[in-house]
């Protein structure tokens, strides 16, 4: 793994569609073929394709020259943060905030004093109504922050603090002068398109840490990053994607948006998204007779990061399965099935780490402290497939700057590359 290309892919990946527009960039460079979504397909054995799926979900596939195994991996392209309401300017003691929605379930005190920014997607008015203009921004530079209350005002602020979402985290983007109208946002948004704010019918923006990535330890043995949970899956399964011959069978990249917010929308993972690709696969191919035999001899590898053993809370890990940062990948086992997988899933991943030379750790819950979950269980049974859910360990999960070692993301692409050949 390059770790300054895995640094620059973060740095890209600002919003979901601009995850999207980061890993096209790399798959178009690798010559992979783009499809459109809406429109009718012909692949050809051996073939490399990908689509984007509303902007913000991206699949990638290739097609070995003979029939094999269906092998999809799978992971998110969006992250917990802060998305711009509609009409968000708000006035108050001398200052313009932008009124903002949690996005996820962030911790919410580490947005605090940092330099932030937006990125995301604009709607500008068509040639009708049913077709309006879609162009993506990126401020790419500090543009607002949420600037914390100081100790003297809130004594007992390290005994633990608890934030008005609503009224306590909304973020300062201008002094409140004459010059600034109403519909300031809008021209701010119009000002960097290059358009009118007229023009302007709706976005979707996001608002991210436009901090840089970076690597830390005395032997760069770490990556203190924004964006980690997902972009480390998202830049695995595409390197792996690029880097695998796919000689049989048909390999997947399938990156969903919204698994943050529970992923029931149209480019999440709990929809017929990924059905309907695969449909359009075997039916360009003539090979519709095949697609449920394909289906339930197909694996599914759910990539998200897992939680790794924190040195300062040894307590809160499970006592016997505790990933260690820099001991590779986890495999993550739940027996809610909050993550997907089972007995000979889990015999599949570690036999093929074995193949790979990946190191991999298990994690599992405290069984008195619930865990998150992902999208690979919701896969998983819309498709009736075999799968298991695995990841890279890190620290300060959701928060606005994740923790992990630069090793783990080594194996994990090791894996996933083992995986799609």
């Amino acid at each position: 793994m390059n770790t300054q290309e895995f640094l620059a892919f973060i740095k890209e990946s600002t919003s979901p569609y601009h995850t999207v527009m980061a890993a096209e960039k790399i798959l178009k460079a690798a010559k992979f073929q783009e499809l459109v979504w809406g429109e009718p397909w012909k692949l050809k054995a051996g073939g490399a394709y990908f689509v984007s799926v509303f902007g913000s979900a991206l699949m990638a596939f290739r097609i070995g020259k003979k029939k094999g195994m269906l092998r999809i991996a799978a992971a998110h392209t969006d992250f917990p943060g802060f998305r711009i309401k509609p009409s968000p300017e708000i006035k108050e003691g001398g200052c313009v905030m932008l009124n903002v929605e949690p996005y996820g379930g962030l911790i919410q005190s580490s947005w605090l004093d940092r330099p932030l920014s937006l990125a995301g997607s604009v709607a500008l008015r068509g040639e009708d109504a049913f077709h309006p203009v879609t162009r993506f921004v990126d401020f790419g530079r500090p543009l607002v922050t949420i600037p914390r209350l100081a100790i003297h005002m809130n004594r007992k602020v390290n005994e633990g603090e608890t934030l008005n979402r609503q009224t306590e985290l909304l973020p300062i983007a201008a002094l409140n002068g004459e010059e600034i109208s109403e519909t300031f946002f809008l021209e701010q948004l119009a000002k960097e398109l290059g358009c009118s704010a007229e023009e302007i019918l709706s976005y979707d923006m996001t608002v991210y840490s436009c901090e840089e990535p970076c690597v830390l330890g005395f032997e760069e043995e770490f990556i203190s990053a924004p964006r980690l949970d997902n972009l480390t899956s998202v830049k695995a399964c595409v390197d792996a994607l690029l880097d695998a011959r796919t000689e049989c069978g048909t390999a997947v990249a399938a990156l969903f948006d919204n698994e943050e917010v529970g992923s029931r929308t149209k480019q999440g993972a709990n929809s017929s998204l990924l059905d309907e690709l695969l449909r359009k696969v075997y039916e360009s191919l003539g090979r519709e007779e095949e697609r449920t035999r394909d289906i339930a001899q197909g694996f599914l590898l759910s990539v998200d990061v897992a939680h790794g053993l924190h040195p300062n809370y040894m307590g809160k890990a499970d006592p016997t399965n505790r990933p260690k940062l820099g001991e590779g990948f986890a495999i993550k086992q739940a027996a809610s099935q909050a993550y997907v997988g089972d007995a000979e899933a889990q015999a599949v991943v570690k036999a093929l780490a074995d193949e790979a030379f990946a190191p991999y750790q298990t994690y599992v819950n405290r069984s008195d402290i619930p865990g998150g979950s992902t999208l690979g269980s919701m896969v998983s049974a819309n498709l009736c497939l075999r799968g298991q859910d695995i990841g890279v360990p890190i620290l300060a999960m959701h928060s606005a700057r994740e923790f992990m070692a630069a090793a783990d993301q080594e194996a994990l692409t090791d894996l996933i590359t083992k995986f799609f050949a």
